[in-house]
């Protein structure tokens, strides 16, 4: 057993936690409401209790060592869990509650079918359930779990695939006839996702079509705007399998490569919907019961 650390005053850290964060001893000083002499006498205490050194001065600023840069992760994920602590214990006391926000498509097309099956997961919590196309910031919106599209790759989160998201090149039945071969799509606006700028690029790579520099000029948001952008004939929409179906089977869209064009694409260039959360909200029960669930799915 590992022998017990003897820990330094929780001011000391309470204010080192803040300087990181402001990377200013002024700045630090204005949110703690006390002297920039003062929050440098709190840095030097925690530098004598640990004997080592934390921060330099670097002309009129400061520079924080490598050891302080280590340190600071450790304590800023110590006042995480004091925060989700006291906003658990001091929250509504009837029922635990659980903020869920998904992507519109996913919750749309995968969750709400789903919706008896998703309210019994935590019988014991109430859920609260919001869409955002924009990526959600889990401190500032207050979100314990969030399904976001796009290429995972989030290093400070939690991050699991859920499923992937395979796109299907469509256009509209006028269109199609102009389009022979892969490199014909060239001729027409390649409709853009926001959220993407590798998404045309990686699937025009694969086909083996060079690309001049894509316009950019007009993008969309979601899902279901680029799909209507496609039924009026504004450029070849990437829409999602399930969509391009449909629309296909209406007679809506064509897929003038074949719904199978790009099945064989990496899965590491395959976009998809990743559940996110972070280590100390999956503390609670509640929540972890949840991001469970959402694992054990076949979506």
């Amino acid at each position: 057993m590992a022998a017990k650390v003897r820990l330094p005053p929780l001011n000391s850290l309470r204010v080192f936690h803040a300087v990181v964060r402001h990377r200013s001893l002024r700045e630090a000083a204005e949110e703690l409401y006390v002297s920039p002499q003062a929050v440098g006498q709190q840095v030097r205490l925690l530098e004598e209790a640990l004997g080592i050194v934390l921060v330099e001065r670097e002309g009129r600023g400061i520079r924080l060592t490598e050891k302080a840069i280590t340190l600071s992760h450790y304590i800023s994920a110590g006042f995480d869990e004091f925060e989700e602590g006291i906003r658990r214990v001091t929250g509504r006391a009837e029922r635990e509650r659980i903020n869920l926000n998904v992507s519109p498509y996913f919750g749309t097309r995968y969750l709400m079918p789903r919706l008896a099956e998703f309210r019994t997961a935590v019988p014991e919590a109430e859920i609260g359930l919001t869409t955002m196309i924009d990526l959600v910031d889990l401190e500032r919106d207050q979100i314990d779990l969030a399904v976001q599209w796009g290429y995972g790759g989030r290093t400070d989160l939690q991050s699991h695939l859920l499923m992937h998201d395979p796109k299907v090149i469509c256009c509209r039945p006028d269109m199609a006839g102009r389009i022979a071969v892969s490199a014909d799509l060239l001729r027409f606006n390649l409709l853009q996702p926001a959220r993407s700028r590798r998404l045309w690029p990686d699937i025009l790579n694969f086909l083996g079509v060079e690309a001049p520099q894509l316009d950019r000029s007009l993008t969309f948001d979601d899902a279901a705007t680029m799909r209507r952008a496609a039924h009026q004939g504004l450029g070849i929409g990437l829409i999602s399998v399930l969509d391009a179906e449909e629309d296909i089977a209406a007679g809506k869209l064509v897929a003038p490569l074949g719904l199978d064009a790009l099945a064989a694409m990496p899965r590491d260039a395959l976009p998809g919907f990743y559940l996110i959360t972070t280590k100390t909200r999956l503390r609670a029960r509640p929540v972890a019961a949840l991001h469970r669930w959402l694992l054990e799915q076949k979506w």
